[in-house]
């Protein structure tokens, strides 16, 4: 199907170069559509051990351990990304349950 510029309120058909150029940008974004869901998915990761961080701050200058529990929660939080590949395996993501 071919593609039209509006020019001062004038459909133009787009040039075959154009059309080349839109296609790769187009498969470009497509391509990408995996690497911008993990970063969306490492946002909210990153947002939920930022929130948390100051327990694990705390603790170490007090000399006490975080709960075995909180520190697996943690874990699970950093590797939730590892093996991901498609959106759909990101869209399927569940995050842990804070202990």
């Amino acid at each position: 199907m071919p593609r039209f510029h509006n020019i001062n309120g004038t459909k133009v058909q787009f040039t075959a170069e154009e059309e080349t150029a839109r296609d790769t940008e187009e498969t470009n974004w497509s391509n990408a559509a995996p690497t911008r869901a993990l970063n969306i998915l490492r946002e909210k990761r990153n947002k939920l051990l930022a929130e948390t961080d100051f327990y694990g701050n705390s603790d170490k200058e007090k000399g006490t351990n975080l709960s075995s529990a909180f520190k697996t929660w943690r874990q699970d939080l950093r590797d939730i990304t590892e093996g991901l590949t498609t959106v759909e395996e990101v869209e399927g993501v569940v995050f842990p349950t804070k202990p």
